[in-house]
């Protein structure tokens, strides 16, 4: 802040100085205190004993601070210019006893609108799997993602809020995945691959529990926030899956931006969980019935960096962590760069 020294003239009082600076008498006395010795503080409006008040220049008002804060921001509903078309993604899997796990890939989207039903339509694609540092060239692997691949891409209804609402033409998927099952079946012989291909196919088939599959992934929480979560000035209450196919638990948020350079803003949630509930309440997706004796802990973090100008997601990052008594069960994180 750039300021200077203003010499003090008789009839000056507090408020009258203040209001030619375009702030209140208050917030004079604060920077100016700030900014000088103990001894030449002020404490009254009138001025009398004082012959020099340390001014702002281009002093803007927190309701002034707070609209060009805003316009920095994404968006309060979902833009169809908010994803980039391509990301990669990096995903690290720990758990307390077992190595780290990472798997690589990217991500294609393309949004659109749709007059018929939804605003937006987004079509959304994985490809490029890695696992590590090597692709994936044993059969379970190569099983899970040829049949991911053979209903790829996804079409998603997105609602004005930004929420997916379910696939866009569901039926249409799941005939997708029956042709090109007899082509899959060629290829990946036995009984072991007969039962996954009737797991995945039921999977798919029930329309609440394959939304359920995407929206419960960190990628999807992290790629399709609540868009007010980016102007969000105080604690709130969010819920979000630390597991997927489980329930959503409540976590408490709180909001922290700052300014990355001139043209990007970084904005970080941090929560914690404050339901009560299992490890085994969350790897079933049911909750019981009965009290939690031994309830876990999560912190969840989610990192974003927007253009300012633009709106644009440049990157993301996230975490999602459940412990017990200050021991770690396991952490999910993830990145998302261009």
């Amino acid at each position: 802040m750039i300021f200077f020294e203003y010499k003090v003239r008789n009839g000056d009082t507090l408020p009258s100085v203040s209001s030619r600076l375009n702030m209140s008498a208050e917030e004079l006395k604060q920077f100016h205190n700030s900014l000088c010795l103990k001894m030449h503080r002020v404490w009254f409006e009138n001025l009398n004993g004082v012959e020099r008040l340390i001014v702002p220049l281009n002093f803007k008002t927190g309701k002034k601070r707070e609209l060009e804060k805003k316009k920095t921001l994404p968006s309060y509903s979902l833009s169809d210019s908010f994803l980039m078309p391509v990301y990669h993604v990096s995903e690290t899997f720990e758990g307390s006893r077992e190595n780290p796990l990472a798997i690589h890939y990217d991500v294609q989207f393309d949004i659109r609108t749709d007059q018929k039903s939804d605003p937006y339509i987004l079509t959304f694609r994985q490809n490029n799997f890695k696992t590590g540092d090597y692709i994936p060239d044993n059969k379970t692997e190569n099983l899970t993602l040829a049949c991911i691949k053979s209903i790829m891409p996804v079409d998603f209804s997105i609602d004005p809020d930004g929420h997916i609402t379910g696939p866009a033409n569901h039926q249409h998927l799941v005939e997708k995945f029956k042709n090109q099952r007899a082509e899959l079946e060629e290829f990946f012989t036995g009984e072991r691959s007969e039962l996954y291909f009737d797991v995945f196919q039921n999977s798919i088939s029930d329309q609440t529990f394959f939304l359920e599959q995407f929206k419960s992934t960190l990628l999807f929480q992290t790629l399709f926030p609540e868009m007010d979560w980016f102007g969000k000035n105080s604690v709130w209450s969010e819920k979000f899956f630390f597991l997927k196919n489980s329930f959503p638990v409540q976590c408490s948020m709180r909001t922290e931006q700052a300014d990355l350079d001139h043209d990007l803003l970084t904005t970080v949630l941090r929560g914690g969980i404050t339901d009560a509930c299992s490890l085994q309440e969350l790897k079933k997706g049911v909750r019981s019935n009965k009290p939690v004796g031994d309830p876990v802990s999560g912190e969840i973090i989610l990192q974003y960096i927007t253009h300012k100008e633009t709106k644009k997601l440049f990157s993301a990052e996230a975490s999602l962590s459940l412990s017990q008594e200050n021991s770690l069960l396991q952490k999910h994180t993830l990145k998302i760069t261009q």
